[in-house]
């Protein structure tokens, strides 16, 4: 369930006359009956505190231990009003609007500056498709048995083709915990990258193309077979990939686990998530978020 407060009019109201300090039974009671989706869940109030908004008091809403919405809880007129969402300060005149969107696009700056920098250095020697000096690199976070990194493999082979001098692209791992055969494939790829980068591009596109076919065990038989018409050391190759006990594979699983949490420490939940020069993009995003994002870049550039 997504809150979202478009003017402080648009409320859920929380209402009972009070005749001393409100107590969070009391508001749970009335929060659950005015949001019957919230009749089963389990609610704690976070104790309340004073509010930079006159003698409003703000707190947190926490659902199911997860969920967490902030609010304001106002006592008017004989009645309880909880404000489920941040206040929008609606006092701003347009000059210091316009301030505060070039001060928020300052920061977005800096912030995609750290991360490309940060990928560019951790991502040096990986493989890549485009041009190695080309003015904008994507790094996509990406896991082979997701069904949405699948979809978006198509978005990048698309944009790669449209913009062959403007564009690298390199793909990063990030195989999630509820996938059983992703981090196993994400080895057998950089096992092939070893030898060769074409290898690695022949296993990342077989895998997505065959993504509904492959188990966990079939992957590694399905992967071998692709590499057959490769040039690799296939005995090189299967004992990177399959012996866990070789210095090979505990070297590749390595950089996969540093990827997996480089992902989490940019704040990263899922899978497809791309870097644009640094600038996030979440999601299986649509060719043209793309394009407007590269149109963005090209323009500072």
């Amino acid at each position: 369930m997504r809150w979202k407060l478009l003017l402080l009019a648009n409320l859920w109201m929380a209402t009972s006359v009070f005749a001393q300090e409100p107590d969070q039974d009391q508001i749970l009671a009335n929060i659950r009956f005015q949001i019957p989706d919230l009749q089963e869940a389990t609610l704690i109030l976070e104790e309340l505190e004073s509010s930079p908004y006159g003698d409003l008091k703000q707190g947190r809403l926490i659902i199911n231990g997860q969920q967490k919405i902030p609010f304001l809880l106002s006592e008017s007129s004989g009645h309880l009003l909880l404000l489920m969402a941040n206040p929008i300060n609606v006092s701003l005149t347009e000059e210091e609007i316009a301030a505060e969107i070039e001060e928020q696009e300052r920061k977005e700056k800096i912030l995609a500056s750290e991360s490309h920098t940060t990928l560019r250095r951790f991502a040096e020697g990986r493989p890549s498709r485009g041009g190695a000096d080309a003015p904008i690199t994507i790094f996509e976070f990406s896991d082979f048995q997701c069904p949405y990194c699948a979809q978006a493999s198509q978005v990048v082979e698309e944009l790669l083709n449209r913009y062959p001098d403007d564009l690298r692209f390199v793909y990063m791992h990030y195989p999630l915990d509820f996938h059983d055969w992703a981090r196993p494939a994400a080895i057998a790829a950089d096992c092939a990258a070893r030898q060769s980068d074409s290898a690695f591009w022949t296993i990342h596109d077989n895998l997505f193309d065959a993504q509904d076919e492959i188990t966990i065990d079939s992957m590694q038989r399905q992967v071998r077979s692709w590499l057959e018409e490769t040039n690799i050391d296939l005995d090189q190759w299967e004992s990177c990939a399959m012996d866990e006990s070789s210095a090979a594979n505990q070297g590749v699983a390595l950089q996969i686990d540093i990827s997996a949490e480089t992902a989490k420490r940019l704040g990263l939940t899922g899978t497809p998530a791309f870097f644009v020069n640094g600038y996030v993009m979440n999601g299986a995003q649509p060719m043209s978020a793309f394009e407007d994002m590269i149109a963005k870049i090209k323009a500072d550039i």
